[in-house]
């Protein structure tokens, strides 16, 4: 998804606690399992990194942490007072993996996004814009907690906006 696309569906989520799932998958690169998986621990605002354990393969990684989203997570946390899990159902517990897919089809119908949205198009955003912005392949890949750079290298995928930052060599000659 582009951009734009991103921030229409944050711009039409309302809801503190649906606006702060959706941006920190984003923002993270999460898979919905992570996210579900968060502790209030794993925020890290000295550092600014959110602390993933126990991810895909049992590993553990970091990844980054958007000073607008710990704005809107200390407004969160303020809010709905969670126990132990960052996200917590209505009970208490782990909040809903499908809740999740939920918030994100409804969001961007509501943003006017006709294609199909899914949780880890959100992550496949979060790696892109990245690239697109000039990351390092291998940060990204830290950041995905890839085990191999096979993995991350499906993000190389040509866009418009990369190929129109490449430089033609040829225009480095006088004619």
């Amino acid at each position: 998804m582009s951009k734009d696309e991103i921030k229409k569906i944050f711009d039409v989520t309302n809801n503190l606690k649906h606006k702060c799932i959706l941006m920190l998958i984003y923002s993270a690169g999460l898979r919905r399992s992570e996210l579900l998986n968060l502790t209030i621990s794993d925020i890290d605002s000295k550092r600014m990194v959110i602390i993933i354990n126990g991810a895909k393969g049992k590993k553990d990684r970091i990844s980054l942490l958007s000073d607008n989203l710990l704005q809107l997570l200390r407004r969160y946390y303020k809010e709905y007072h969670p126990k132990k899990y960052l996200f917590e159902g209505q009970n208490g517990g782990k909040y809903s993996a499908t809740s999740i897919a939920n918030i994100l089809r409804k969001a961007a119908k509501k943003a006017g996004i006709r294609k199909t949205v899914t949780p880890h198009m959100l992550r496949h955003s979060f790696a892109t814009h990245l690239l697109e912005q000039g990351t390092d392949l291998r940060y990204i890949q830290e950041l995905l907690g890839h085990g191999s750079s096979k993995t991350t290298e499906i993000y190389t995928h040509v866009s418009k906006k990369s190929i129109d930052k490449i430089k033609n060599p040829m225009d480095d000659f006088f004619i």
